[in-house]
């Protein structure tokens, strides 16, 4: 397995979602045309099982369905991470079981409910990096929130290779990169991330997980391309059109950070339909119909950018 500690995060990371059937069961061929649009639009890995995927709402079996099609789906192609957390002791037994049906590293993600101390922090992560030999990265929101001699140690362990931040808090983060450094890896994990890369990729963050990537990667791709190459007339007119558009609209209702990308992908023609599963709800009719013009809109935008 020691290979596996060697992989690069670099880039855009794929989130794919679950797809659910008007029975709530997993719809596999649609999970499986998910994972393949992305591979085939270049993300550099995908993440299975996290936020995007619903997690909190997969029980053990439809988790292995899902580790297991992602990790088939993806055929080596790019590395594939499944998302594992919550109750410590289910936690514990995904972990190991994502690393039997061959996924290629873990993104820990925060405890149930509690707000803890920092030891328990560090104890949680710990129990669950050491419940693995496959490469972790450690996703800091919500309830999670480090900080810097947390961190230290949990990056001294042999098997975390990164970091994900959720929170947004840019003093904490310019700590953490100026401290750890090459350490760990860098991931700007933030809701619809392209609206804070720019800032992010000055601090040192290299990889981003993109939500609209699910529905327009090539969009994803020449903002980041864009953002790269110092070409800010490019990454402002992004912002104008889709990002700060797509924003507004997720803002409107709790839990739109997930639903909006099953509408998204169904505006595409990706065949994943509108189910969430409770307590997440369906995006209102009003809001898909402005998402379908922003998506026109970003489709025609990028053709022009990258014809011109």
């Amino acid at each position: 397995m020691g290979n596996h500690v060697n992989i690069s995060l670099a880039g855009i990371m794929g989130f794919p979602v679950t797809p659910f059937n008007l029975q709530e069961q997993i719809d596999e061929k649609a999970l499986q045309a998910n994972i393949n649009f992305l591979v085939q639009n270049g993300l550099d890995s995908v993440f299975v099982c996290a936020g995007s995927g619903e997690y909190q709402s997969l029980d053990i079996k439809e988790y292995e369905r899902v580790v297991t099609v992602g990790v088939a789906t993806v055929a080596g192609k790019v590395p594939v991470f499944a998302g594992a957390g919550g109750n410590i002791r289910e936690a514990v037994e995904r972990v190991q079981l994502a690393e039997k049906l061959g996924a290629d590293g873990l993104l820990l993600l925060p405890p149930y409910l509690i707000i803890p101390e920092q030891e328990g922090l560090f104890n949680y992560y710990r129990t669950l990096a050491q419940s693995t030999s496959l490469p972790v990265i450690i996703y800091q929101r919500d309830n999670a929130i480090f900080t810097l001699g947390t961190l230290e140690k949990l990056a001294n362990l042999p098997n975390v290779i990164g970091f994900k931040d959720g929170l947004g808090n840019f003093e904490l983060n310019i700590e953490f990169v100026q401290t750890i450094g090459s350490r760990l890896q860098w991931m700007n994990g933030m809701p619809l991330a392209e609206l804070t890369m720019p800032a992010y990729s000055a601090l040192g963050y290299l990889s981003y997980s993109s939500a609209i990537s699910n529905y327009i990667p090539q969009v994803s791709r020449t903002f980041y391309t864009s953002l790269l190459a110092g070409d800010h007339a490019t990454v402002s007119s992004i912002y104008q059109e889709v990002i700060l558009p797509i924003h507004r609209i997720r803002q409107l209702r709790k839990g739109y950070a997930v639903s909006l990308i099953k509408a998204g992908m169904n505006i595409v023609g990706l065949p994943v339909g509108l189910e969430v599963r409770t307590p997440l709800v369906q995006v209102e009719h009003e809001h898909y119909v402005r998402l379908e013009s922003i998506i026109k809109r970003s489709l025609d935008l990028v053709a022009i950018t990258n014809n011109g």
